[in-house]
């Protein structure tokens, strides 16, 4: 069941109501708060808003682009995809980000997202833009930077919050490339979760996208969900696409902050 839907400036407005919660997040980033139930209704809803904006931009531009996330919520989602009925030759699917490990290694988030979803579906293997993390974060960076190059404008871009606040492979502490002459891409060498070399979209280039869409489940994501609310800087505040960003979470994740959950 889907319980509460909208926010400005990262206020809850609960149940459809005229009640409001605000807090002090980054000005610069619009935020709009779904809150489910459970994580199956949040996979679910996740789901059916990937399939919206895919019908919609191959309607508006006959192409539909869309950067993927890793992590376990994410490959659920992937999990339901795979059976929806698509026009797949649209498609065009990136990465966000990618560890530095061989193309085979069970980690690698193209290898869960292939094994998942892209391998079930009739998706051309030429609109499947995997990172070359194989060959050095440098490497890769470049390269895949040359790719993104060509895209003006991303459709929907998914992301996870790590329970540090971080995006991608964008970690605090960490250049997160938000800056206007930020690069595309960027090479991480001392990740501070394994394995330590990485590649990452920028903040600046996932901020380039028509919709932005967070995956948040788990309990050990309360801390950074709480820093985020309350205005924290941490990596995920730095995505700041024109349209706002969409963050779909658990109720569990607001309830241990004190706000009030309405029940439908």
């Amino acid at each position: 069941q889907f319980l509460c839907v909208l926010c400005v400036l990262c206020g809850l407005n609960c149940g459809f109501k005229d009640y409001m919660l605000l807090s002090g997040n980054d000005p610069q980033q619009l935020c709009r708060w779904h809150v489910y139930r459970s994580a199956a209704d949040l996979e679910l809803a996740a789901q059916r808003a990937i399939l919206g904006a895919a019908q919609q931009a191959v309607r508006s531009r006959g192409v539909f682009r869309i950067v993927l996330a890793g992590g376990t919520t994410p490959r659920r989602v992937y999990e339901l995809l795979r059976d929806a009925d698509a026009d797949w030759a649209a498609w065009h699917v990136y990465f966000g980000d990618e560890r530095c490990l061989p193309t085979d290694h069970p980690e690698r988030n193209s290898r869960m997202a292939a094994q998942a979803w892209l391998n079930h579906v009739a998706i051309p293997p030429g609109q499947i833009h995997f990172m070359p993390a194989e060959n050095g974060a440098e490497a890769a960076a470049g390269a895949y930077a040359r790719v993104v190059a060509e895209v003006s404008m991303f459709d929907l871009v998914l992301l996870g919050l790590g329970e540090d606040g971080h995006t991608a492979s964008l970690f605090p502490g960490h250049v997160w490339g938000g800056a206007p002459d930020a690069p595309d891409a960027l090479a991480v060498f001392d990740s501070p979760k394994p394995p330590p070399q990485r590649v990452s979209l920028s903040a600046r280039r996932l901020s380039a996208s028509r919709q932005v869409l967070f995956l948040v489940t788990g309990a050990t994501k309360q801390q950074a969900i709480r820093a985020w609310r309350n205005g924290e800087s941490i990596p995920a505040t730095a995505i700041v696409p024109a349209n706002g960003v969409e963050i779909y979470l658990e109720a569990g994740l607001l309830e241990t902050e004190g706000y009030p959950i309405p029940h439908a």
